[in-house]
């Protein structure tokens, strides 16, 4: 022996340490108050946003109706980047949805917000289309300070 210690190695079991089960994930999980308040507020959002971009596309149809596709992509893609799962895009895609589902309920004379049926259309179908999109991403792009890796 020259003195040195012998190196643990990482496939022995420790005898002492009780096994542990994994941390539940996803709905196996805890709920996270934080978590619930932040998906509720990207409802909120959602059905704001459908309600501005209700009123624009009725009031400018054409650079209305892409002012407000464009709103709502960057709603839903900011909260997929910013809770990171693809809940962060359903959140305000349901929000937006209820909302313009009530928006067509319209009322009892016989009035809606919509100006007309082809912008009614593309609305509803153009941010269905962007929600879905969001939703699907396969992986938020990473930058290479979160990789945890030297170098460029």
């Amino acid at each position: 022996m020259s003195g040195r210690r012998p190196r643990a190695s990482s496939q022995a079991p420790r005898g002492d340490a009780p096994p542990r089960s994994p941390a539940p994930t996803g709905l196996t999980a805890p709920p996270n108050p934080a978590r619930i308040a932040g998906y509720t507020g990207l409802a909120v959002l959602g059905a704001l946003v459908a309600l501005a971009g209700t009123l624009v596309q009725a009031a400018w149809f054409p650079g209305g109706l892409l002012i407000a596709l464009a709103s709502c992509a960057g709603l839903f893609y900011g909260g997929r980047v910013l809770v990171g799962t693809q809940l962060g895009a359903l959140a305000p895609a349901a929000g937006w949805l209820i909302a313009v589902v009530l928006l067509l309920s319209g009322r009892p004379e016989g009035d809606y917000v919509y100006g007309d049926e082809l912008g009614l259309a593309l609305f509803l179908l153009g941010g269905m289309v962007v929600a879905v999109m969001c939703a699907t991403t396969s992986r938020l792009p990473r930058s290479a300070a979160n990789t945890g890796r030297p170098g460029p």
